[in-house]
């Protein structure tokens, strides 16, 4: 047999290890070998992002670091970032760059899967917009996540929705010289340009 053949054949029986697309469950999922990598699930299916970019890299650890020297400071609860999956419902299992949990909800924080958090941040990016603009947005509204930020490095704006009766209303939208700031938590604002790491 030609090695092509033969390479095809193995191909295939490493794909028939795996469940066909729209079919994996949460079990097939947390049964993955670690990649560290970003994986979520949705609809059944596996999706695996874009790896992350200097400048969101930045981004993250600057929000990261100030929310969790905040959060403990005023002992408000705890922080936590990707690559750790987060349950929103059954079967729909997202990566967050950084999640926030209220005191009150950190019995939440599981040790390889967190439930809803209280505040989600994502770092955007032109492969992710969409994802994080749209889906992740209607996905954390339906979970009932009180506050979601979407950070752009791109278009270098941060933008903070509050949640209200189901669907998500728009707090504030800030540039660069502006200051950010959380409805859910009060008195945490940061600097657009500092967490864009200029």
């Amino acid at each position: 047999m030609a090695s092509g053949g033969l390479r095809r054949r193995r191909q295939a029986s490493v794909a028939e290890l795996f469940p066909p697309p729209g079919q994996w469950t949460e079990e097939d999922y947390f049964a993955l070998p670690d990649t560290h990598r970003y994986v979520e699930l949705s609809e059944g299916k596996l999706i695996v992002p874009p790896h992350p970019t200097n400048r969101h890299q930045i981004a993250v650890l600057e929000l990261a670091v100030r929310l969790r020297e905040f959060a403990r400071a005023r002992d408000l609860g705890e922080v936590r970032i990707a690559p750790l999956p987060v349950r929103l419902w059954s079967g729909k299992i997202r990566e967050p760059d950084i999640f926030f949990f209220l005191k009150a909800h950190t019995d939440r924080i599981g040790e390889q899967v967190c439930g809803v958090p209280d505040l989600i941040i994502e770092v955007t990016s032109p492969s992710t917009s969409r994802v994080d603009r749209m889906e992740k947005f209607q996905e954390y509204a339906r979970a009932g996540v009180p506050e979601y930020w979407i950070v752009d490095p791109e278009a270098r704006t941060v933008e903070v929705y509050v949640l209200q009766r189901g669907a998500y209303v728009l707090r504030g939208k800030w540039e660069p010289g502006e200051t950010a700031s959380s409805g859910l938590l009060e008195g945490f604002a940061v600097r657009v340009e500092e967490v864009l790491g200029d």
